[in-house]
């Protein structure tokens, strides 16, 4: 457990409201949307744009949280650090540099809560947009599946049951974990983004998950979970 990365990833659309896309951007979502919206009757291609977020096309990241478990048993720890801020390539470029050189030695994992549907696809499609190099460790490009170092939380709890998917939140409560939702919660970062302009209360959002999904993985392995006292904020 030494060896995985956990992280997170909070994203918001490219603009802060439907009105301020180019035409051509207005004109590509619009197709987006329009399969949105089948089962959305009461929205609108701008209503909806709220949404924007979470496709890597329409989005951008504005924060990355990681962290590593140090230690064993009960005294063990987990340090925890954020990239975050309005330049997309500069903290893309920042997590790579630092991903690379951790994993480095090819021992390494990365986890994350749904982490093999959004987190890590999403980091490497705006790497691609940015121009900011893929580390290894999370390209899978022609990779076979048991070269992948990819851990998912969510994936863990199914047990190969693909059935329905459980939040963070859900499995955290479930688990007898803390919640990570005692201020904002996933829906509320675009508007604390762009209203608000804390960047600051997003990334500790985003750390307060990356520390639930390390939580969430050692229950699941059967091991104690970390003290509140031994979890650092850098």
């Amino acid at each position: 457990m030494n060896h995985i990365l956990f992280l997170d990833i909070e994203t918001v659309s490219q603009e802060a409201n439907y009105e301020l896309l180019s035409p051509e951007w207005k004109e590509l979502w619009n197709k987006k949307a329009e399969a949105l919206l089948k089962s959305r009757e009461e929205e609108t291609v701008q209503s909806i744009y709220n949404r924007a977020g979470i496709y890597a096309e329409f989005g951008r990241i504005i924060c990355i949280s990681c962290g590593v478990i140090q230690g064993y048993g009960d005294e063990k720890k987990i340090a925890v650090k954020s990239y975050f801020g309005h330049e997309e390539a500069l903290l893309l470029h920042q997590f790579s540099d630092m991903l690379r050189k951790w994993s480095a030695d090819g021992n390494k994992y990365v986890c994350a809560h749904n982490g093999k549907e959004f987190d890590f696809p999403y980091l490497c499609r705006r790497m691609i947009i940015n121009n900011v190099p893929i580390p290894s460790i999370l390209n899978t490009a022609g990779k076979k599946p048991w070269e992948v170092n990819h851990l998912d939380t969510m994936e863990l709890w199914k047990f190969g049951d693909f059935k329905s998917y459980t939040s963070l939140n859900l499995l955290a409560h479930t688990l007898g974990i803390p919640t990570p939702k005692d201020d904002i919660d996933g829906s509320m970062v675009g508007d604390v983004y762009w209203n608000e302009k804390n960047l600051e209360r997003i990334a500790i959002y985003c750390q307060k998950d990356v520390v639930t999904a390390a939580q969430i993985y050692l229950r699941i392995q059967g091991e104690s979970i970390i003290k509140p006292e031994n979890i650092e904020y850098k």
